[in-house]
């Protein structure tokens, strides 16, 4: 299957936070959008991986996305070497992604900067023709994807672009509490953490709210980019 983007996050709900509003606007437009995620959030402390996958499906059928899969890598410890980044490149080179996108570059979570290098340099290996990776058997073609972008997380940090999200963002959020083990839920007796506040809930809307309000619409969402952003002409950003 042939995607146009291919986000990646390195727990399920990840994606959601970062990018959920830009990837329902690029459905929308008539791309075809993919997410991997790298582990199964065992290490979480609300919730099971068993309530995770269940949560994560629900989320893609809101989404509408095209595929998800989960490299059931090890939350907490996984590491960018070898055999991680194999795993990544037999996925850009499954789907032939032109942008992925992954997580923050830097972050409170380690798993989010870890996954966002990983995922980078796996982009840029998996065009390398000497490195052969191989699905049901059979050799994979060589992918190199025209461009990487890192949504933002938990930490403020300052967009090279932002999206206009503006319509979608009820929506995001409908993604994002398909996760309810995970965020603020007032009858729960799960342990409290970071992301189960009420002040986190509503961080979701009032940071898009205030990106958007910088380009002068109702919500955006921010990307750190590796590279220049170019543009064809002037006209294209009016």
């Amino acid at each position: 299957m042939k995607l146009d983007i291919l986000a990646f996050g390195a727990h399920p709900d990840d994606v959601e936070l970062g990018c959920a509003g830009t990837l329902l606007k690029e459905i929308a437009l008539g791309k075809k959008v993919g997410l991997i995620d790298l582990t199964q959030g065992e290490l979480g402390t609300r919730g099971s991986v068993e309530i995770r996958y269940q949560e994560a499906a629900k989320a893609a059928k809101i989404l509408g996305v095209a595929v998800r899969e989960n490299l059931k890598m090890r939350d907490g410890f996984f590491v960018n070497d070898e055999a991680h980044q194999l795993q990544v490149i037999q996925m850009i080179r499954k789907y032939k992604p032109e942008i992925v996108l992954c997580n923050a570059i830097n972050d409170r979570h380690i798993d989010h900067s870890k996954g966002s290098q990983l995922v980078s340099d796996a982009c840029f290996l998996s065009g390398l023709q000497k490195i052969e990776t191989f699905l049901a058997g059979e050799l994979q073609a060589v992918w190199r994807p025209k461009v990487v972008y890192h949504y933002i997380q938990w930490a403020t940090i300052e967009p090279d672009f932002v999206v206009d999200i503006s319509g979608f963002m009820e929506k995001k959020k409908e993604a994002i509490l398909a996760y309810d083990s995970q965020f603020y839920n007032p009858t729960t007796q799960e342990p409290q953490t970071p992301i189960a506040t009420k002040n986190f809930l509503e961080s979701i809307h009032y940071r898009s709210q205030d990106l958007g309000r910088l380009i002068g619409t109702d919500f955006a969402e921010g990307f750190t980019t590796e590279r220049y952003v170019a543009v064809s002409s002037l006209t294209k950003l009016m």
